[in-house]
């Protein structure tokens, strides 16, 4: 049986990724890098990624901003269950992936088909479940129906200067994803809200309010990192689920791509006056200030902006529009400061050959 598996090594400190050979021990893992030997105790760790077919495995050990080990091959995981059977009940076995999803469509549709009483109380248990087993094909087709009901090519900004900053940012940001199921797509509507949103299955929206209120692609950055989180984390579809209708909960469990778009609308509402919950948020704000380290992007644009709608007031009702749905108290500025300051950045100025202040102005629309 293999015993030593191929990976990547990041110390918490800074954004380099170290090739790793990690061995799997009785009672922890051996992980060898150009820098040395480190000693992992199983006690010690967590795992936070990899509980999905195709997903990178992630392996967490430390504080707020901690230690990640990446391993590639989810046949680590079922290497380790073998060796260590009694230690590895914390992690992830892949051998059972293949039964709790037939488990859990079945106990899915009997709940739906017993009673409404029965649906009613037992769809809220279930949702996290049901989010975490939909195909990524069938989010992409309802993140799409989403868009188009949220921000229809009509009352989209389509200057193509605006769209290829836009597509620089998102390829620098996703270059540290290689193992990501998503293809993203960032459209910019125009709406002079401040505002932004993630829909399921890679798909982001940004108001054109936004975009002008930003003073440096970094601050772009920043916010659209924390958005790819909510979609990489599946946010979005596992509040779609909870509070969707009959109808859209057997097209997510049968993973039917035309129903799916049939529900556009019902999602398109729903995203409208749902939250995020404080958790998801945190979630999104740790993931994408990492994702933005690994990036090599200065995470002060994303706490300045929103140090910036937190406290300038010429505008409140539409900064409120963002900070309602992104809350950004002083605690959470006070975080993310935090958090940064953990880190080691090498950073170098992102989208050089723009000059931002005409970038961020650029969505006009025709009648304006």
């Amino acid at each position: 049986m293999k015993g030593e598996w191929e990976g990547y090594y990041l110390d918490g400190q800074s954004a380099a990724r170290h090739r790793a050979v990690i061995g799997l021990k009785r009672t922890g893992l051996e992980i060898t890098t150009d820098r040395g030997t480190l000693w992992w105790p199983y006690a010690d760790i967590s795992q936070t990624q990899g509980f999905y077919a195709g997903e990178e495995v992630r392996l967490e050990r430390g504080g707020e901003i901690p230690e990640v080990l990446l391993v590639a091959d989810a046949a680590f995981l079922t290497a380790l269950h073998r060796i260590t059977p009694e230690l590895a009940t914390r992690f992830h076995n892949p051998a059972r992936r293949r039964m709790r999803a037939k488990l859990t469509l079945v106990a899915a549709l009997a709940v739906i088909g017993i009673t409404t009483t029965m649906y009613l109380w037992g769809i809220p248990a279930l949702a996290g479940i049901i989010a975490s087993q939909v195909p990524v094909s069938w989010e992409e087709r309802l993140g799409e129906a989403v868009v188009e009901h949220l921000a229809p090519p009509a009352r989209r900004c389509a200057d193509p200067t605006l769209t290829a900053a836009i597509d620089e940012i998102i390829v620098t940001l996703t270059r540290t994803l290689p193992g990501s199921p998503y293809t993203f797509g960032v459209v910019v509507a125009d709406n002079p809200t401040v505002n932004a949103f993630a829909a399921p299955g890679g798909h982001v929206v940004l108001f054109r309010g936004l975009v002008e209120r930003t003073k440096t692609p970094e601050e772009l950055a920043g916010v659209l990192a924390h958005e790819l989180q909510h979609v990489l984390k599946r946010h979005a579809t596992r509040l779609l689920v909870q509070n969707a209708s009959t109808g859209l909960l057997v097209a997510a469990l049968t993973g039917d791509a035309s129903g799916a778009m049939t529900f556009g609308l019902e999602g398109a509402r729903l995203l409208g006056i749902l939250r995020y919950s404080r958790g998801y948020e945190e979630e999104a704000d740790t993931e994408g200030m990492r994702m933005l380290v690994a990036a090599g992007i200065d995470p002060a644009g994303l706490i300045g902006f929103f140090d910036t709608l937190r406290e300038d007031r010429r505008d409140v009702p539409a900064f409120l529009t963002y900070l309602s749905t992104h809350p950004s108290t002083g605690d959470r500025v006070a975080r993310l400061k935090s958090l940064a300051a953990q880190v080691e950045v090498k950073s170098t100025k992102l989208l050089p050959q723009y000059d931002w202040e005409e970038i961020r102005a650029l969505c006009t629309s025709a009648g304006r």
